[in-house]
């Protein structure tokens, strides 16, 4: 199960995600269209918070690399899901501008897009 929880600050002029639950199978495919979803609001998500995440499979680590590598920003608590965003973003973002990693484009805001 996931639970997807959407955050709006207004001061910021943006959004922040709080994912519960585990992001394996077939609930990565429902993060990854909550936030296609979202691309094509006004108000654009620049954090993903995955405090509440209990398990990560390889799936769900491709999306979450293709998000941060987008310039979102993944927010972790617990040993396991902080090595696995050490991992994720000890690469680089190579993602081009407005791209998601599933080829679809949207319009980037405050320095960041979806």
């Amino acid at each position: 199960m996931l639970k997807i929880t959407s955050h709006h600050d207004p001061v910021r002029q943006d959004r922040s995600l709080l994912i519960e639950g585990r992001l394996a199978g077939p609930w990565v495919e429902e993060l990854r269209t909550y936030c296609r979803r979202t691309c094509d609001d006004q108000l654009p998500c620049t954090r993903i918070d995955l405090s509440g995440v209990t398990f990560i499979d390889m799936d769900g680590k491709l999306l979450l690399t293709q998000l941060w590598q987008q310039g979102m920003e993944l927010l972790a608590s617990g040993c396991l899901t902080r090595c696995l965003v050490e991992d994720i973003t000890k690469g680089s973002r190579t993602i081009p501008e407005g791209r998601h990693g599933d080829g679809t484009t949207c319009s980037r805001r405050s320095g960041l897009s979806q």
